[in-house]
């Protein structure tokens, strides 16, 4: 049974510190990837949860600031959390683009390996799309709870073999499009066709973060050496 603190209480659970400031890590609430650590005042944390969206102090500019005010790489809060020692904070949010001002999906993309700070591929190559992460949740959800009135729903209850035939529609369809060179019509065949292949991964289980894996192993490997065939021994 989860205990509710009393009304006006929150704060008074938090333990700033003697600047008044507490740690907020920052996490992507569909794949639980860590984003970034900023700080957090009683101002701050106020306005992040009347807005919805993570704001916070700056030490060097002595101000606060809001995620994404002027890229418009905005975090909307799913929910916060406060660490046993109540001197922390976890915000797990719904990431708009990427997180760190560099570019990158997130803060946190340099790995220490050998003594030295290596990018990570994921980071500099293919990044994650939190969009298409939050489609295949709802596929998922579609999975278990059906509704009359959903596509996806339908689409799951007619199997397999109705999804592939939408895939082989829509690829052809994509097909037309980039022959035609019509590149409003290309994206959104493309978008068609990614949205029914989620809809194959969903109906099989498979998460999209199989697939990001698959690419990263991929990644900086000769795709013409990986389609050679294979000489056989004589």
């Amino acid at each position: 049974m989860k205990k509710k603190s009393t009304p006006g209480s929150i704060f008074d659970n938090i333990k700033f510190d003697k600047s008044g400031l507490i740690p907020a890590v920052i996490q992507d609430a569909t794949s639980g990837d860590v984003l970034m650590m900023a700080y957090m005042n009683r101002k701050s944390l106020e306005k992040t949860l009347k807005a919805g969206i993570t704001h916070f102090w700056s030490r060097s500019r002595k101000r606060l600031w809001q995620k994404g005010e002027s890229s418009g790489n905005i975090q909307r809060v799913q929910s916060i959390h406060l660490d046993c020692d109540q001197d922390a904070l976890l915000v797990r949010v719904d990431q708009t683009r990427v997180a760190c001002h560099t570019g990158q999906w997130s803060c946190f993309h340099q790995q220490l390996s050998d003594g030295q700070w290596v990018m990570i591929q994921n980071s500099s190559g293919l990044k994650k799309s939190p969009i298409v992460d939050r489609v295949y949740q709802i596929i998922l959800d579609r999975k278990k709870r059906p509704r009359e009135d959903s596509y996806v729903s339908s689409l799951l209850k007619m199997g397999k073999d109705r999804i592939l035939r939408k895939i082989g529609e829509e690829s052809g369809e994509l097909i037309i499009g980039s022959k035609n060179d019509q590149k409003s019509e290309i994206i959104s065949e493309m978008a068609d066709l990614w949205f029914h292949t989620l809809v194959l991964l969903g109906y099989h289980g498979i998460t999209p973060q199989e697939i990001y894996q698959e690419l990263e192993q991929r990644h900086g490997k000769s795709g013409l050496k990986r389609s050679r065939p294979t000489k056989m021994s004589k």
